[in-house]
């Protein structure tokens, strides 16, 4: 069953919504009868379902592809990676992509908070782990070879990948999960959700961080 929620942030931020708007039914029935709470049911259920639909709407919309702006001979891969580092599928997956091309690899690493600590505004600890998972990626990409850049990005999969290809036109984009049953993404349906989105070649890896590059 897929998620209806695109992170734990967003969840958390929909459970504070639904407490709030009980709250609020039951202060209006408390003030007012028990029917005064008919009409802010009424009005919070429809403000909920507006923006939700208006949701569905946006990610059901197909976005175009970033034009290509590096030479003919290149191939331009963006990898998007959780809390999996490089291991050996991961460079193969870019080998493959970047085949008869010289490769220019761009790794994303999504900040992951945890909703108390977006909520506080305390990401310094989630940028910094992010921070680690890059250089460490980035490190073990370079041991077998592949040169590669990278950055930080949104804790959304979905707007990292968004916002990076607003100035990095990929020709292919791979995403590395952990297995099924032990990957947050895999139970979002990151994968499925960029495939419609995104009019791009998407490769799905799954990455044995225990393994390490080879």
């Amino acid at each position: 069953m897929r998620n209806p929620f695109r992170s734990e942030v967003e969840a958390f931020h929909f459970l504070l919504l639904t407490v709030a708007a009980f709250a609020a039914i039951a202060v209006a029935s408390l003030l007012g009868g028990p029917w005064a709470g008919v009409p802010t049911f009424a009005a919070v259920t429809g403000a909920a379902a507006f923006f939700y639909l208006r949701r569905g709407q946006a990610e059901r919309s197909v976005r175009t592809a970033p034009a290509h702006v590096g030479a003919q001979d290149e191939r331009r891969i963006l990898v998007v990676a959780n809390e999996t580092l490089a291991d050996a599928s991961l460079a193969e997956a870019i080998e493959r992509a970047g085949a008869g091309y010289r490769k220019h690899v761009h790794v994303v690493c999504p900040a992951l908070t945890s909703p108390v600590r977006h909520w506080v505004s305390d990401l310094d600890g989630a940028t910094a782990q992010a921070q680690r998972r890059l250089d460490q990626t980035l490190s073990q990409l370079q041991t077998v070879g592949i040169e590669a850049e990278g950055e930080i990005g949104d804790e959304d999969p979905l707007r990292a990948i968004e916002d990076v290809l607003r100035t990095f036109g990929a020709d292919e984009i791979i995403i590395s999960t952990h297995s099924e049953g032990h990957s947050n993404w895999l139970e979002r349906d990151v994968v499925t959700r960029a495939r419609e989105r995104l009019a791009l070649p998407i490769t799905h890896i799954v990455s044995d961080t225990e393994a390490g590059l080879r």
